[in-house]
């Protein structure tokens, strides 16, 4: 039993350390994407500020400068795709670097058609590594699903795709669909790592990758599309979660299917032995 929805993939590459611009030029990418009607538009990673955090870890950029063009996730340029996504009435995602007091976390916030933020989560795993001295990137340090209007949906950022633990642990948290926005590899072993992860848990993946989209469902590639500002479109099927209500209306759907089939099969038998 699955529920079917048209997402969105944008592999939108942002200008670094450019907020104003990048901000108006996702805009102007949601609003282009949404005239395909999708329920869910995902955009990339680090989206807002340009990915900058290696600037800093190689001495290009002070930790203040990422601090300071960090976001809130009650900043105004949040505010402004809550507004956004009412208008379009659609579902947003997204990355950014969020501001959380002094310290600075790999970000991605689900909003929904409403504006409402259905929730957020922070990058756990970072090709780059850590330190406690980086306030600058700091490491998430839990992995929760979380509702949604089509039901509850797991982010993984990146690099976060490259560990099946990772999203099993989302999918043992009830996600029923994954989303990744990325800024990172978009090879060939890429795309066979997120089909892995949708066909080891059984769940649609949707990537927007700075260079290349990538749509699965029900374990097969439905969409993909590579280069920069690409907008690419398709539905996925979301799998409804466990229940006994669920297991009978597809006991039932089965059997009703079932007398016709094995009727079939038996004439083929049938006249085989004749």
């Amino acid at each position: 039993m699955y529920q079917s929805i048209k997402v969105s993939a944008i592999s939108l590459k942002p200008a670094k350390w450019d907020k104003a611009s990048n901000a108006e030029k996702l805009e102007a990418f949601f609003v282009d994407a949404a005239k395909d009607s999708p329920q869910l538009i995902l955009a990339t990673e680090g989206v807002l500020e340009g990915y900058i955090v290696m600037d800093v870890i190689e001495g290009k950029a002070t930790p203040e400068a990422m601090l300071d063009i960090a976001e809130p996730i009650d900043g105004t340029y949040i505010h402004r795709f809550q507004r956004l996504a009412r208008q379009l009435k659609t579902c947003l995602c997204f990355g950014f670097a969020e501001r959380c007091g002094t310290s600075v976390y790999n970000s991605a916030v689900f909003i929904d058609s409403n504006g409402e933020i259905c929730g957020t989560y922070h990058k756990t795993q970072f090709a780059e590594g850590t330190h406690p001295s980086w306030n600058f990137n700091c490491i998430g340090e839990t992995i929760r699903a979380f509702d949604t209007p089509f039901g509850r949906a797991g982010i993984l950022i990146c690099n976060d795709r490259w560990n099946p633990l990772i999203a099993r642990t989302l999918v043992l948290d009830g996600a029923q669909f994954l989303l990744i926005p990325s800024y990172g590899s978009k090879g060939k072993a890429q795309n066979q790592t997120v089909l892995a992860r949708a066909r080891e848990n059984g769940v649609p993946i949707v990537e927007a990758n700075v260079g290349m989209n990538l749509i699965i469902s029900k374990g097969e590639i439905v969409a993909y599309k590579w280069g920069n500002d690409q907008i690419s479109t398709a539905n996925i099927d979301i799998p409804q979660p466990p229940s006994t209500e669920a297991a009978r209306r597809s006991e039932q759907e089965y059997l009703q299917a079932r007398g016709p089939e094995m009727e079939a099969r038996y004439q083929k038998t049938a006249d085989r032995l004749r």
